[in-house]
């Protein structure tokens, strides 16, 4: 099995704790002093969170989960309004080389993260851009 990792900096580790405790449906697997650990097998993600004194710009583009439908995309986006979170939708939009249906939420420290379903891969250049505000 391979995992993704991702590392995260965060201003405030409770309060970034509690967003990807929500974001991703699961407790964390470890949390020590200023740090703490989610492990995910679905999708397959080891993602950590570090505190720090500052955050500064957003070095991250983005950040998503590729999901297998557009009903897997729905789902999600229901699943986070009823967390609480805002999601701006995206549905049949060109990006990135691709028509795609998705759905953005935005962590407490500016990381946008998407649920993204690609319909169709593109070779135009007018979607050279990806949809992220």
């Amino acid at each position: 099995m391979m995992n993704v990792h991702i590392g995260l900096n965060v201003k405030n580790l409770e309060e970034s704790k509690e967003f990807y405790r929500r974001f991703l449906s699961i407790t964390p697997a470890k949390e020590k002093d200023g740090y703490v650990k989610f492990l995910t097998t679905e999708p397959n993600l080891n993602l950590t969170l570090t505190q720090v004194d500052e955050v500064q710009g957003n070095i991250i583009n983005h950040l998503g989960v590729q999901v297998n439908s557009k009903e897997e995309v729905l789902m999600h986006k229901e699943r986070l309004e009823k967390e609480g979170f805002f999601a701006r939708e995206e549905m049949n939009t060109n990006c990135c080389y691709a028509i795609q249906d998705k759905f953005w939420v935005t962590d407490p420290d500016g990381n946008e993260w998407e649920y993204f379903y690609t319909k169709q891969d593109l070779n135009t250049e007018d979607s050279t851009v990806c949809c992220v505000s």
